[in-house]
């Protein structure tokens, strides 16, 4: 069963938001300060937070970037702070979603199953891709090409996972920008994805002689070559 914790001074909203997370069948560790959570966290192996920025003993915000640095546990901030510089900031502080209060509780719901999937897709026996001489072990989040492991950032492995999912299809800047970042394009720059995607083909060595990621125009983009999973 699939642990969550729910940092959220609301008591009334963290038993509400606990209740429903049971029923659709998560382990649900809840929390009312950053001290109570950092607790949980040290005793419990976190799949996803789901963190509050504004809290009674501190700064959720500043609680998931020391997270972060430290693991790559899945984190939503369910918050008030609805201001462009404060949903960039969450990002940065390298949030998967970022979902502003007053807010659907089927959104919430829908957007945690969607990433649960994705991290049982991780821990399953396929957790091992290789495509030619890359090879992503998904379940480390490390990626190597030619036995040297590549340094990449969380969204560039990410995107790349999205392309061996989806080899020899042509997908989408939309698809995904939906797929990585949780959104449907909104508080993120137009040319994120193409960015992202230029680093992660320098990165992958691309040359003349060997062309993973092809940009098919007006379409969106391919991985060309074909994937075994291990």
């Amino acid at each position: 069963m699939a642990k969550i914790l729910l940092l959220e001074d609301d008591e009334s909203l963290n038993r509400g938001i606990s209740l429903k997370l049971k029923k659709e069948g998560y382990e649900v560790l809840s929390a009312s300060g950053v001290t109570q959570a950092d607790e949980i966290l040290k005793e419990n192996e976190i799949d996803l937070i789901i963190s509050d920025i504004m809290v009674e003993d501190g700064n959720g915000m500043e609680f998931c970037r020391r997270v972060r640095g430290e693991s790559n546990v899945h984190i939503i901030f369910l918050t008030a702070l609805d201001q462009e510089v404060d949903i960039v900031n969450g990002y940065d502080a390298g949030a998967d979603d970022y979902i502003t209060k007053p807010f659907s509780l089927l959104v919430l719901i829908s957007k945690v199953n969607a990433l649960m999937k994705r991290i049982s897709a991780s821990k399953g026996e396929g957790e091992v891709l290789v495509s030619d001489d890359i090879k992503v072990f998904c379940l480390e989040m490390k990626v190597f090409k030619g036995g040297q492991e590549l340094i990449l950032s969380k969204r560039e492995i990410q995107v790349l996972l999205y392309f061996l999912e989806h080899p020899k299809q042509i997908v989408s800047r939309e698809q995904i920008l939906e797929a990585v970042w949780g959104l449907d394009g909104q508080f993120v720059d137009d040319n994120t994805v193409p960015v992202t995607i230029s680093r992660l083909k320098k990165k992958l060595g691309e040359g003349k002689e060997r062309e993973y990621i092809k940009n098919i125009r007006g379409l969106g983009y391919l991985w060309t070559i074909e994937v075994l999973v291990k």
